[in-house]
This record gives structure tokens, C-alpha cells and sequence, in this order.
């Protein structure tokens, strides 16, 4: 099982232990609403889950897949509260393949300010 394959496991069980083992120590994720790139495993895997129970209900999918030798693009789309969401998960892979560097990038602005608010609520209440 590549590391892609992996990831869309994970997307379809929603298994946290499997996206804590898919992630390196040090991977590093970049959020499109936090400015500076977030480092180590402990954060990543916690903005990705977050990210996951905000994003990942039933009206999301993978509309598109674009591969690397170490990576790829998958374009994604979702409707929450009435706001089209299409972005795309920029995902890179170690030898081993697990996940060293995951970027996410979203459209339009209504989407991105309202994810804003919705992934602030989800961590904060991983905080309690």
C-alpha cells in the first residue's frame, strides 16, 4: 500500500491511529489561514483531523488526482451551509510513505472565511 492509497484509507474509515502512523515526525502542514507552515507531527495530525471532521462529511469528495514520484494534488469539493468548497490537498511522501509535508489550499473566499471559523471552533474544542 503506496502512501496515497493510505491517505484515502484514512479518508474512508476516519481512523485517527492510521493518520498518526501516516504521519512523519516531522511533517509539516500549511493551512490556507494560518501563515506560517505548522511543524511536527502532534500539530499536523491535529489540524488534519480537525480538518477532517469539518470537511470530511458526507458531501465530500475527490474530484481530481494529480501524481508525483514523492506526492500529489487531489482536488476536492464539498457544500457546507450553502458554500461550494473546492480546494486542493498537496500531499508529499517519504520513502516509507508516510506523510512529510501536507498543504491545503481553498476557494472561493467565502469558503476559506467560513473553514476559518469552522476549523477555529473544532480546535478549540480538541483544546477541552
Amino acid at each position: 500500500m503506496t502512501g496515497l492509497d493510505s491517505w484515502y484509507a484514512y479518508m474512508k474509515s476516519h481512523d485517527r491511529a492510521a493518520l498518526w502512523d501516516l504521519l512523519h515526525p516531522d511533517a509539516v502542514f500549511e493551512s490556507p489561514v494560518v501563515h506560517s507552515p505548522q511543524r511536527g507531527r502532534d500539530i499536523t495530525f491535529k489540524y488534519l483531523s480537525s480538518a477532517e471532521k469539518v470537511l470530511g462529511g458526507p458531501g465530500f469528495t475527490y474530484v481530481g488526482e494529480w501524481k508525483s514520484a514523492d506526492g500529489a494534488v487531489l482536488e476536492f469539493k464539498n457544500v457546507i451551509d450553502g458554500i461550494e468548497i473546492n480546494g486542493v490537498d498537496i500531499i508529499t511522501f517519504d520513502a516509507e510513505g508516510r506523510i512529510t509535508h501536507f498543504k491545503v489550499m481553498v476557494r472561493p473566499l467565502k469558503a476559506i472565511n467560513m473553514l476559518h471559523r469552522l476549523m477555529a471552533e473544532q480546535l478549540a474544542a480538541t483544546q477541552s
